[in-house]
């Protein structure tokens, strides 16, 4: 999507920019790009398109590694081409607008996560900076913003909101001292982040709920909300991946491990 300008940026940090149909540019910055995508951006797209998450993963990304954490990631496929533009845009702009990724919803403001120190111990913070690609000429149109207008006008709150949990997982990974997955983690952290209808099949036709003290609502809850079982799926990881006790094992089962 560009490159990064690497200055650090708040909410109130103005800038100009457009995009519209009629731009020269239009969906140039869809095209060769690495997105990677989000549990919230699948659960969006894939109903969207009305596939399972299955079929969505398998038709529409590719796993990436990474090498700092070993964790496993799902990448939209571009098209095979001379464009490489992403599968869901045409002519006419992207077929998907009110679901797409959040990093296109984004664009051009990028977000990071860090962890800093303060009296009360680690806390979260999110800073902003400018993505510039060469290819985009919305920077030369005359409608200015402050980030966080922007972030208003394109509704990245509801996904900010959708994938906190994850996100963190990722960075508290990124920043401790653990060793590299396993295959069969990353199995289970691939599946729990993306695969949800995978994931709800290993939560009720396992052994799963007959190891794990899980609430009577809980488990009911998970069974018809699709964000709920998203969100269970983050407690699960932060629980296989030992970095908090969100989870309680059953007495009989407290030497057994739950990947069956």
């Amino acid at each position: 999507m560009g490159a990064v300008e690497p200055v650090k940026r708040t909410l109130e940090s103005k800038f100009k920019f457009g995009c519209y149909n009629d731009i020269s540019c239009f969906t140039k910055c869809c095209s060769r790009t690495n997105i990677i995508l989000t549990p919230y951006d699948i659960v969006r797209i894939k109903n969207r398109i009305g596939i399972s998450s299955g079929d969505f993963l398998e038709k529409y990304t590719y796993t990436y590694i990474d090498e700092a954490n070993s964790h496993p990631y799902a990448v939209l496929k571009t098209m095979d081409d001379d464009k490489e533009g992403c599968p869901f845009v045409s002519s006419e702009g992207c077929t998907i607008y009110e679901d797409r990724p959040s990093n296109c919803r984004c664009y051009p403001i990028g977000q990071g996560l860090m962890i800093i120190g303060s009296d009360e111990g680690p806390v979260n913070e999110e800073f902003y900076f400018f993505i510039r690609d060469p290819n985009c000429l919305g920077y030369q149109e005359d409608k200015e913003w402050t980030i966080g207008s922007w972030r208003i006008d394109q509704g990245t709150d509801l996904y900010d909101e959708m994938n906190k949990e994850w996100k963190e997982i990722q960075l508290r990974r990124n920043t401790s001292e653990q060793s590299k997955l396993d295959s069969n983690k990353q199995a289970m952290l691939y599946m729990a982040s993306y695969d949800l209808d995978k994931f709800k099949s290993f939560v009720f036709e396992s052994k799963f709920l007959d190891i794990l003290e899980i609430d009577k609502e809980e488990v009911e809850k998970i069974k018809i909300d699709e964000i709920a079982l998203m969100k269970f799926g983050f407690k699960y990881l932060k629980f296989i991946l030992m970095l908090e006790n969100t989870l309680k094992v059953k007495e009989e089962y407290k030497n057994n491990h739950i990947n069956s």
